[in-house]
């Protein structure tokens, strides 16, 4: 008889290692089910990710060519208003007139050619007129400002 109970023992421990098999081949199929879903979750979610910045791209892209428009409607209304006005002739810059004082000037010369200024004719009791001369002060200053300044030394560091 210990032949049929080992029988019996082995058959049982069969029976046991065929339910853990179908056991284990459930949970393998359950699992391969999850992660097949999880895969598709990730590519869904990747798909409206990149449907999202493609749709992103084309408002960019919509503004920018917007902005285009925009800007060269402008350009072409500030063209047509050119060409409307009439063409003027650029006048000449004026020259700087040399009678310019300089902060340089001393007090008195610049005094004096304010009063130079201010009364530029006198009348004499013979009917003669009598002009001041500005370029005396402008030569004054132009010999103050001439004066070499003394050249700084650049000292270099090696």
């Amino acid at each position: 008889m210990s032949a049929q109970k080992e029988l019996e023992k082995l058959q049982a421990m069969r029976a046991e290692l065929e339910a853990e098999s179908r056991s284990l081949k459930e949970k393998q199929a359950a699992l391969k089910n999850a992660v097949w879903s999880l895969e598709e979750e990730v590519a869904n979610e990747a798909l409206r990710k990149e449907k999202a910045a493609i749709e992103e791209l084309r408002n960019r892209n919509k503004a920018a060519k917007n902005a285009i428009a925009d800007l060269e409607t402008k350009k072409k209304e500030l063209e047509s208003k050119l060409e409307q006005e009439p063409q003027k002739p650029e006048a000449p810059p004026a020259e700087k007139e040399p009678a310019q004082e300089t902060p340089a000037q001393p007090k008195e010369s610049q005094e004096a050619s304010q009063s130079a200024e201010t009364a530029p004719e006198e009348t004499d009791e013979g009917g003669v007129t009598v002009t001041a001369i500005e370029n005396e002060a402008i030569f004054e200053n132009e010999a103050v400002s001439a004066a070499p300044k003394p050249e700084k030394k650049k000292h270099r560091f090696f």
